[in-house]
């Protein structure tokens, strides 16, 4: 019906001063949550929280956001903030035309939650077909009932859970653009209020994590044929079944935007699953650069001496090591067990692995700091099994402070406009971010300081760049370059060893170093472009001054 000019005018203003007064509130409210979450942040270490704001004021920016980051995200608030914002910056999208359609296969559930789903759905212009879950061929009337002519994508969805407002669109979007037969994006889940909590803001596609943990079913669409129906009906995990075939068959790709708000979703794993040793195993050369600090290299070559691997070549480069019982140390070892490699001038951690690998017989090289303290015997064994992969670059373990925290769990580019440590400081047996921290998966880069990785690949690639990073950032920047080949770093948490780190050689606080320190930044930035890339197995949504994760605020 259309209205007369002026009454037309009057309710546009009307809807004009709504929509304002609407956006007003919000950010109100947004300020009011914000203070409330520097507020929780304070009571939750008012030490931490202080030293942030010092930091803040003596405008050392990155500095206090990394310190703040982790404090903030801890309040129960702080998604509430960007729940808000999310809604303020809301876009309409309008969806392509001629694109396959979406069905929803919603399993049944109490009256009260499956209208709120049926709802939403068709708040999105969506069809939906209700599974009953105890029947044993619950699929069987969903196959008769498509129209599978018409090509369409498949939504499993659970009675409770809902889409959010312009998901059918942001799906028929990237439907356009990929060929890939599974679309999944990020999730939160409803309290008991239906208030949103509890964000998973996921990766891209990693396949690797994928196998440990089903980070795709109940927040995905599904492109597949009744076949792949058929054999998914009469299993209670019948989803999960419909979208590993899919996997399967044509890959997955990420919508990076919160789609699904769910009800309930299955809980992390707690733990990898056992990983079979390979048969035979190559030889590898383990190199540890050192200087002095014959306490660390004792305790590093123990650990190796007990490390259990069939053919381990053993290469230690000394730095102009001046201490006699260090020097004595390194002139009683064996020759057959321990080649002593004299490196003297200025250390250069990537000239000492390079000169090293040149003399290296072995067919897997590991570089190792001579601060690394040995847990298990199988550590190698398991890292070299992984390095084999021909999908694989650079290895790297799970590396925990003596303290029993983590101090390595994989390195994310652009944290600090560089690159930082994921999960660094949580303990091994917390939650953490849906557990990421225990499980295998592919990542953008791993540290040197414990590293596997086949010679032929290393020497492919020109090994570690001596000009441009001597000390910092040059594992970054092999994993990088191994990555553009083809070959994906992987963080492997079943291989796991104390790191004291960066004991034999400090912090470098001293202005030398803190200038070296610099230009190595500047090169990280200026090749691999830290500053601006976001790193494809983190995520825009999540902080880059925080190495645990945390909501960006």
């Amino acid at each position: 019906m259309s209205l007369p000019g002026g009454r037309r005018t009057r309710y546009g203003l009307r809807r004009m001063r709504s929509h304002r007064t609407s956006c007003i509130a919000r950010r109100i409210g947004i300020a009011w949550l914000l203070l409330s979450v520097h507020f929780d942040g304070f009571r939750a270490d008012p030490r931490a929280f202080l030293i942030a704001a010092t930091w803040w004021l003596l405008r050392k920016r990155v500095r206090a956001r990394g310190q703040f980051a982790p404090l903030l995200s801890q309040s129960p608030r702080a998604y509430a903030i960007w729940v808000l914002r999310e809604e303020l910056g809301r876009q309409t999208h309008s969806s392509p035309d001629q694109t396959p359609p979406i069905i929803a296969l919603v399993t049944v559930g109490a009256v009260e939650a499956l209208s709120a789903t049926l709802d939403s759905l068709a708040a999105e212009g969506l069809d939906a077909i209700i599974i009953a879950s105890d029947e044993s061929n619950c699929l069987a009337g969903a196959i008769a009932a498509i129209d599978w002519q018409r090509e369409p994508w498949l939504l499993p969805m659970r009675a409770g859970d809902r889409l959010a407002p312009g998901a059918a669109a942001a799906y028929r979007t990237v439907m356009a653009e990929t060929d890939a037969a599974v679309l999944y994006a990020d999730d939160d889940l409803l309290d008991g209020e239906q208030q949103r909590t509890d964000p998973h803001f996921k990766p891209d596609w990693n396949s690797e994590l994928y196998r440990q943990f089903d980070f795709l079913t109940g927040a995905c669409i599904v492109r597949t044929g009744p076949e792949s129906l058929a054999d998914a009906a009469g299993h209670a995990d019948w989803a999960a079944r419909l979208v590993a075939q899919a996997v399967a068959a044509g890959g997955a790709h990420h919508v990076r935007a919160m789609l699904h708000h769910r009800a309930a979703r299955p809980e992390a794993p707690r733990a990898a699953t056992p990983l079979v040793i390979a048969a035979d195993l190559p030889p590898v050369s383990i190199i540890i650069p050192t200087r002095n600090r014959l306490d660390l290299l004792r305790t590093c070559l123990d650990g190796v001496a007990a490390t259990r691997y069939p053919d381990i070549e053993l290469i230690v480069v000394d730095n102009d090591s001046d201490d006699p019982a260090t020097l004595a140390y390194l002139a009683a070892q064996d020759p057959a067990r321990v080649r002593v490699l004299r490196q003297p001038g200025p250390f250069n951690y990537s000239t000492m692995n390079n000169r090293a690998v040149v003399q290296a017989r072995g067919q897997l090289l590991c570089l190792l700091n001579n601060d690394i303290e040995v847990m298990a015997p199988d550590w190698l064994a398991i890292m070299a099994t992984q390095a084999q992969r021909d999908e694989v670059g650079a290895v790297g373990a799970q590396l925990l402070y003596p303290d029993g925290r983590i101090q390595h769990a994989g390195v994310v580019i652009g944290m600090g406009n560089a690159a930082g440590h994921a999960h660094r400081f949580v303990d091994p047996q917390a939650a953490g971010y849906f557990r990421r921290h225990a499980l295998p998966q592919f990542t953008s880069a791993v540290t040197g300081a414990c590293l596997v990785v086949a010679r032929e690949k290393f020497l492919a690639v020109g090994g570690l760049d001596e000009r441009n990073f001597a000390v910092a950032f040059n594992d970054v920047d092999l994993c990088l370059r191994l990555n553009q080949r083809g070959w994906q770093s992987l963080y492997e948490p079943r291989a796991v060893l104390i790191h004291h780190e960066s004991v034999s050689r400090g912090h470098d606080r001293d202005p030398a170093g803190a200038a070296r320190f610099a230009e190595e930044l500047a090169a990280l930035q200026r090749i691999c472009h830290t500053d601006s890339i976001v790193d494809p197995f983190h995520h825009p949504q999540l902080s880059r001054a925080s190495e645990q994760f945390a909501v960006a605020l």
